[in-house]
């Protein structure tokens, strides 16, 4: 029996709420969802069937491509007894005129839950807004949530706890910083982001992150100092410097993240015990050296998987 199951008070109240960003979620609520996450995956590890959403259906709207957002969303409404239905930018009518309140109307009809992975925030909030169902942001340009919740569920099967520990980011203040300095703020981590000049986080997302972090005690920092804000981590983070809509900007900022490298010669400013998460996909040679994202700190394999397990726990508790 799960804790959704056992019809947890915590879980009742998530069913058919939207999955937007991690600031609309209490750290009780994430809480939840990490326990219920390690309670599948345990049951999936030991073939222990956890159908949950028999019957039920996942529209899964992709106008950015994706390899783990497909396969981990698609598995998981398999293994929770339900069906993904795949649709691309070229399936849906989206883009060819169609306003997006009458597509998330229309889909209320159809299906039981809408997961999106698109473009502007915006997009993902007028489905959530029109729609009769709970609709999952998979990512947007703002905001990864599902990936930061499988980031928080690692830390936490590694650490036990989220008290007194400390994630450094290095490189782009992109959707992965906005979702990482969210996630942290609200379970307590302390967060040290460094960026280069020019490829801050956003202002607002900082204060609001800054606002949930009063709350918690968590300490949050942006600097431009890699070596600085990797001093006694317990966990060191990256993600590519040109992330998707970025592509044109490649060569340009090569030259702009020099020295952001996560390297040997960076992390041994870290604990001797760090661990090295990635969202994935990774460039070797660019924002990570091959001998650590391939060496004994990283868990970036681990944390792939949980996308799986921390979705099941998603789509279970609010569909």
């Amino acid at each position: 029996m799960t804790s959704l199951q056992a019809n947890n008070g915590v879980g009742r109240n998530l069913k058919g709420k939207d999955f937007l960003t991690l600031a609309d979620f209490t750290q009780e609520e994430l809480m939840y969802l990490i326990e219920l996450a390690i309670e599948l995956k345990d049951q999936q590890k030991q073939g222990i069937p956890h159908r949950l959403l028999e019957g039920k259906t996942l529209a899964m709207i992709f106008e950015k491509p994706s390899t783990r957002t497909r396969v981990s969303f698609e598995t998981g409404m398999y293994q929770l007894g339900g069906h993904a239905l795949f649709l691309n930018k070229d399936d849906i009518q989206i883009g060819n005129g169609e306003t997006i309140s009458d597509t998330a109307k229309v889909l209320s009809r159809f299906v039981d839950g809408i997961m999106i992975r698109t473009f502007g925030h915006d997009i993902v909030e007028e489905l959530g807004e029109a729609g009769d169902i709970p609709v999952i942001n998979g990512l947007t340009d703002d905001f990864h949530p599902c990936q930061v919740l499988a980031d928080l569920l690692t830390i936490y099967e590694i650490k036990g706890s989220f008290a007194g520990l400390k994630l450094a980011y290095i490189g782009d203040g992109n959707n992965m910083a906005h979702s990482l300095l969210m996630g942290c703020a609200i379970m307590g981590i302390d967060c040290s982001l460094a960026v280069p000049k020019g490829y801050e986080v956003k202002e607002d997302i900082l204060s609001r992150v800054n606002e949930i972090a009063e709350e918690s005690g968590a300490v949050i920092e942006q600097i431009n100092e890699p070596k600085k804000a990797v001093e006694n981590a317990d966990f060191i983070y990256t993600d590519v410097w040109a992330s998707m809509g970025f592509e044109a900007e490649a060569e340009e900022r090569l030259g702009r993240f020099e020295g952001f490298q996560v390297n040997e010669g960076l992390v041994a400013y870290a604990k001797a015990d760090y661990s090295f998460l990635h969202c994935l996909p990774a460039k070797r040679g660019q924002e990570v050296s091959e001998g650590i994202i391939d060496g004994p700190h990283s868990v970036v394999f681990d944390e792939a998987e949980n996308r799986l397990h921390a979705q099941k726990a998603i789509l279970a508790s609010i569909i």
